[in-house]
C-alpha cells in the first residue's frame, strides 16, 4: 500500500507542476519575438536593466534583426537613405508635426540626446514622418529651428505615406497607422530604436535576460514618477549610444 501511495502522490506532484509551472514557461518563450514584461512599467524597475554587458542583438528567428533601407527627403529638401548613416550609431522614431499629445516629448527627449552627441560625427538620429501629406520638407524645416534641432546627422524625413508605414510596422516593428478616434488622427508608439553602427538594432537586457528591444521616448526625461508609471530610459538610451560609439 505505501508503494501505491508513493504512486499516487509523485503523480500529484507532476500534475501539480504541469498545471503551474509549464504554463509559464510557455508564455517566456516565443520563436518569433521576445516577450515582454510588465515588471518594465513599474516605478523601480528600471533599476534592475543591466547596465554592465553588452547591448544585445534582436533575434528574430535566430537571425540577427537589421534597420530597414529607406530612401527619403529631409527637413531642407535633401535625399537621405539609409546609406547615409552607415558606420554611425542613431536613434529612429516615427512622429508627426501636428501631434498634440507624446510627440512634443519625444522630441523633445532627443533633443537631449543631441546635446549629449553635438560633436560627435558618427551619431545621428532619423525621424520619419507618419502624416507626408502634411508634413512637407518646409514643415520639417520650420518644425526643426522650432525644437532647435541642428545636429548635421539628425534628417526629419518624409516621402510615400505607404513607405513609411512599410519602414515603421514591417521594418522597426514599430507601429503607426491612421486613426481618426485619437488625438491628431493618427496612432503611433512612442518608443526610440537603437541602431549600431553596422545597421543592427541593439538594446540591453531586462533583469529577465531579455533585449528591452526599444527605449520608452514618450516618458520626460527627467520626470518625477509615481508608483506604477512608466520610468523615463533617455538616460540608458545615452549610456547605450555610448556603449555602441
Amino acid at each position: 500500500m505505501k508503494k501505491k501511495y508513493s504512486y499516487i502522490g509523485l503523480s500529484l506532484i507532476i500534475l501539480i507542476f504541469g498545471i503551474i509551472v509549464i504554463p509559464k514557461i510557455v508564455d517566456t518563450i516565443s520563436s518569433d519575438e521576445v516577450v515582454k514584461s510588465d515588471r518594465l512599467n513599474i516605478k523601480g524597475a528600471d533599476k534592475e536593466l543591466d547596465t554592465d554587458k553588452a547591448l544585445s542583438y534582436i533575434e528574430i528567428n535566430g537571425r540577427k534583426k537589421k534597420a530597414p533601407e529607406f530612401q527619403l527627403i529631409n527637413q531642407d529638401g535633401d535625399t537621405v537613405s539609409s546609406k547615409d548613416y552607415r558606420g554611425k550609431v542613431y536613434v529612429a522614431e516615427f512622429f508627426f508635426t501636428t501631434c498634440p499629445t507624446i510627440c512634443p516629448i519625444m522630441n523633445q527627449n532627443l533633443v537631449e540626446v543631441q546635446k549629449e552627441f553635438k560633436n560627435e560625427e558618427d551619431f545621428g538620429i532619423a525621424s520619419f514622418t507618419i502624416d507626408p501629406k502634411h508634413d512637407t520638407p518646409e514643415v520639417l524645416n520650420s518644425y526643426a529651428d522650432n525644437y532647435g534641432i541642428d545636429h548635421p546627422n539628425w534628417n526629419l524625413l518624409t516621402g510615400e505615406k505607404d513607405s513609411i508605414y512599410s519602414l515603421a510596422n514591417g521594418g522597426y516593428n514599430i507601429y503607426a497607422g491612421e486613426n481618426s478616434e485619437v488625438p491628431g488622427g493618427f496612432a503611433h508608439q512612442g518608443l526610440f530604436a537603437l541602431v549600431d553602427k553596422e545597421g543592427y538594432i541593439r538594446s540591453r537586457l531586462d533583469n529577465f535576460g531579455n533585449p528591452i528591444i526599444y527605449y520608452r521616448g514618450s516618458v520626460e526625461r527627467n520626470k518625477s514618477v509615481a508608483e506604477g508609471e512608466e520610468e523615463p530610459q533617455i538616460d540608458i538610451l545615452i549610456e547605450d549610444i555610448k556603449k555602441l560609439l
